[in-house]
């Protein structure tokens, strides 16, 4: 499947879309912190598809690379946010429902009715409007919202799709079904005496000497750049193995 899209400029205000919300979350996290609350955002990270990534998923789901590709497979401009609770993920949601900077047209709950592999998440398709030199475009960007815990799993998922290419050994499966069980159970834990987590967490804040945006910034940055080295890693076999186990909405 050819095209004579020039990528590089195609590209260009999906990439700047994901910087973009990036800043904005953090802030809004910080802002949480900096107001002494809680904040439902743990970090925030962000990801541009790889033009061989969108070749093979366009050739996978059989749909024509042209102009409307962004809008067809939705995910090539991505955010994850993390939580720490599964409330928190509630939160998040209502709060980006309420924003005026983007408007929802998809959501898909993994976290009420996960998928038949055990993955959880909450899922958001959103039109963004993009300023540019030739005037204001809107492009669809992904929203992803996991605990720590959810997050976890499919990250070693990921991996373990990557490792046997799509198909992972059927006690394997089993192994990670249950995993992601017991990773839940531990998020309804947690959930349950979340209110203490929080309190115990503000005190210890309070008494560190480094300010806890700082460790955040330093822990999104690694994952900033792992997500980049991913995305450029051997794209093609990635989106082999994501046959088994696609994770956009």
């Amino acid at each position: 499947m050819q095209s004579n899209i020039d990528w590089d400029l195609y590209l260009l205000p999906y990439e700047q879309a994901v910087e973009e919300l990036k800043v904005k979350l953090k802030n809004l996290r910080n802002e949480f912190r900096r107001r002494k609350e809680h904040s439902p955002i743990e970090f925030v990270t962000g990801r541009l598809k790889s033009v061989n990534s969108i070749y093979n998923k366009a050739n996978r789901l059989q749909f024509p690379i042209d102009e409307n590709i962004a809008w067809e497979i939705r995910d090539i401009a991505g955010i994850r946010i993390i939580c720490q609770f599964i409330d928190d993920i509630w939160t998040v949601v209502e709060m980006l429902r309420q924003r005026r900077d983007m408007r929802i047209f998809l959501e898909k709950d993994y976290v009420s009715k996960p998928k038949e592999s055990g993955y959880r998440g909450y899922h958001l398709a959103v039109e963004y409007p993009i300023m540019t030199a030739t005037g204001q475009v809107t492009i669809p960007v992904e929203i992803q919202i996991r605990t720590l815990g959810m997050n976890f799993w499919a990250t070693i998922e990921h991996s373990l799709n990557y490792k046997y290419e799509g198909i992972i050994p059927s006690d394997i499966r089993r192994r990670l079904i249950e995993a992601a069980k017991a990773s839940y159970i531990l998020d309804n834990e947690m959930n349950k005496i979340r209110e203490e987590i929080k309190e115990a967490q503000m005190i210890f804040t309070r008494k560190r000497d480094v300010p806890m945006e700082s460790l955040l910034g330093i822990t999104e940055s690694d994952l900033d750049r792992e997500a980049a080295a991913g995305a450029g890693e051997a794209a093609g076999e990635q989106e082999n193995a994501a046959k088994a186990q696609d994770e956009t909405i």
